[in-house]
């Protein structure tokens, strides 16, 4: 663990996530999520946190493993086809991390998931936020309208409100 990251943990607040992603924009994203959902089968959750503290931090868990963790924590796993796919924001480290459930497991590379997360950060990086997010939540569309397509029955079964941890 370097003092670097803790330093940046410590001083990354939950102010900054909402300067970057106000109500606007958090409303923009969420409505992003409506409308790709209505293209596919699957379903879509979006998760930023500003740092990381208290134990997390200490023992310098890393985004994927906290990826991980809000993925179970909101469900995104709990779905009929378990197809749910979360994107994670860890906004200290500027880390995006796609977490996907198992039925696409034969179907979407780590590979392809990694390309989508990099040109989200590419974004990022220019200060772009909002648009990295739905950039990456339209590359999302992609993979889930290709491995499942529409039906009939599709309902809602997570909420599309992206969460501010």
């Amino acid at each position: 663990m370097g003092v670097k990251r803790i330093g940046k943990h410590l001083l990354q607040s939950r102010w900054r996530v909402r300067q970057v992603f106000t109500h606007a924009v958090l409303a923009r994203i969420e409505q992003a999520i409506k409308a790709s959902e209505a293209s596919h089968g699957g379903q879509i959750r979006f998760a930023v946190e500003g740092a990381l503290d208290g134990v997390a931090l200490f023992r310098d868990q890393g985004p994927r493993a906290r990826a991980l963790d809000v993925f179970a924590h909101l469900r995104v796993w709990d779905t009929e086809h378990n197809n749910g796919v979360l994107i994670y924001l860890l906004l200290a480290d500027r880390d995006v991390e796609i977490v996907a459930d198992r039925a696409f497991n034969t179907r979407v590379s780590a590979a392809q998931w990694e390309e989508i997360c990099h040109r989200i950060e590419a974004d990022f990086r220019g200060g772009n936020f909002e648009s990295g997010v739905l950039k990456g939540i339209a590359a999302v569309t992609q993979q889930l309208a290709a491995h499942f397509p529409p039906s009939g029955s599709h309902r809602n079964e997570l909420p599309d409100r992206p969460v501010v941890l």
